[in-house]
């Protein structure tokens, strides 16, 4: 092979490229999303319905039942898991992974869609639905905390607050509160004051919704026209409908008050969030698909002095979970083992070869491939994580063999007369074809883990085709950049 004859003959135009592989690699570096493992998109999506009051039973039977028939014809179900509760239902739907999840949101909501008429009518509201990814954990977790609120009374005063200023910041997805709720009025009825007046629960309903009802009490015609009457906003505490008349029985009045026990609290009791202890109302903060989970975090947290001073003075903000911790120290750890790693194949090469000038075309080999792997890693979409870095570091000894062939070939040349540009020229043409064989060896070891299927394919489809450019590179610049640096560098007077 005499394909590196032109870029040996132009040292310029070859060093310039070689420059700019390595300047590319270095831009790429500090523009690559961070995360612990590689982005793996499930195809998943979670079916939502409500019915206030029903139980478990009848929410499985009536709601989850017809959903699921449903649902289980959609094309590319892997799995389906129900969850009923008290007045809701959860359907969690997985697909396989070569699954568009963008389709099969399609597909979900005509099956959503298909499923009404089965459907019980007073489910007022169709089933909802959103995307999800299971593998996607909270990247910040922070608490809010008060020594004279109650959880709903600050879930109340920052529902409005904190969601929006967090979800402007630049990588967040989605932001959640959680551990309380919005404040309510609750009415817990006495089914013996009930059955003594001669109340049905359903007369209980139809005045409450008659109340808070946001219509017309009545109409007034004056002949030449007519005016609505309406009477004040609905109540939003306790006391407001503790006086509201139910039912005439006897010639009296049954208030509210007479049959059932009315206070405020949070529309659901049945959560907590804890802090160190504490009542506290956590909020999980998660990304966007792609983004920098560093990148990510530092902006939120450039943002919490500005938030705390925007929330009320008595609610304190702090951190309950950073998951940047654990990432940025193992991709330290993974780091340092790479320039370790870089370091010691250098050292070996320069012991073995005992010329410090051609230990440094090797040297110079070894991070021109590493770098140019960086550059394609951020053309490709992927990410600086533990699988892509462990990669770098085993292709480290990887890269350096083609270099150490070609030079090598092109020292024993040079030790026997020749001139160093002959000698490069002769030596890259012998053992081309070599380097070339050895460099296909090696990808065609990982071609099996680029075709992997399942979950674990997918985790280890990025490692396998870092590794696979690595030696690409290498063999490009084995074969181009490395003779042109013997051929400069090496002296027929250094023997070994």
């Amino acid at each position: 092979m005499n394909v590196s004859a032109p870029f040996i003959r132009r040292p310029v135009g070859t060093l310039l490229l070689t420059i700019g592989l390595m300047l590319a690699g270095v831009a790429a570096f500090f523009n690559l999303p961070v995360a612990p493992l590689p982005a793996v998109d499930f195809p998943t999506i979670m079916v939502q319905a409500n019915l206030p009051g029903a139980s478990p039973s009848t929410m499985a039977a009536s709601v989850a039942a017809p959903l699921e028939r449903h649902l289980g014809t959609i094309a590319g179900v892997s799995e389906m898991t129900s969850r009923s509760g008290v007045g809701s239902t959860q359907i969690t739907l997985q697909f396989d992974l070569s699954r568009n999840i963008d389709g099969a949101a399609r597909d979900v909501q005509a099956a959503i869609n298909a499923s009404r008429a089965d459907l019980p009518a007073t489910l007022k509201s169709n089933p909802s639905y959103r995307k999800a990814n299971p593998a996607e954990a909270p990247v910040l977790i922070l608490a809010l905390t008060s020594a004279t609120r109650s959880p709903s009374e600050i879930y109340d005063a920052v529902s409005n607050v904190v969601q929006q200023k967090l979800l402007q910041v630049q990588g967040v997805g989605n932001v959640e509160l959680g551990g309380a709720a919005l404040p309510s009025v609750r009415i817990e009825v006495n089914p013996l004051a009930l059955s003594r007046a001669g109340i049905a629960l359903e007369d209980v309903r139809t005045a409450l919704q008659s109340e808070s009802a946001n219509r017309p009490r009545g109409v007034l015609d004056t002949g030449n026209g007519s005016f609505q009457v309406y009477s004040n906003q609905a109540g939003r505490h306790a006391a407001d409908y503790r006086d509201t008349v139910i039912a005439w029985r006897n010639g009296a009045a049954v208030r509210l008050s007479d049959i059932a026990t009315v206070t405020d609290g949070p529309e659901d009791i049945r959560t907590i969030g804890l802090f160190n202890g504490k009542r506290a109302v956590p909020i999980l903060i998660s990304r966007q698909p792609g983004a920098n989970i560093v990148e990510t975090v530092d902006a939120l947290k450039a943002q919490l002095p500005a938030l705390q001073a925007a929330l009320p003075p008595d609610i304190h903000l702090s951190i309950g979970s950073d998951r940047t911790r654990t990432i940025r120290a193992s991709l330290h750890e993974v780091e340092v083992t790479l320039l370790i790693a870089t370091l010691l194949v250098v050292l070996v090469v320069g012991l073995f070869l005992q010329s410090w000038r051609a230990t440094l075309i090797p040297a110079a080999a070894v991070i021109a491939s590493l770098l140019g792997t960086l550059g394609v890693m951020y053309l490709a979409g992927f990410s600086l994580d533990n699988l892509s870095l462990m990669a770098l570091t085993v292709a480290t000894g990887f890269v350096v063999d083609d270099a150490i062939v070609v030079v090598e070939n092109i020292s024993r040349h040079v030790e026997h007369g020749m001139s160093p540009l002959s000698a490069a020229l002769k030596g890259a043409r012998e053992v081309g074809f070599t380097v070339l064989s050895i460099s296909v060896s090696l990808v065609a070891v990982f071609v099996p883990l680029i075709f992997m299927g399942g979950l674990v394919g997918r985790l280890f489809r990025e490692f396998a085709l870092t590794m696979s450019v690595a030696v690409a590179i290498s063999l490009v610049v084995s074969l181009t950049t490395t003779p042109m640096l013997a051929a400069r560098l090496l002296d027929g007077r250094e023997s070994d």
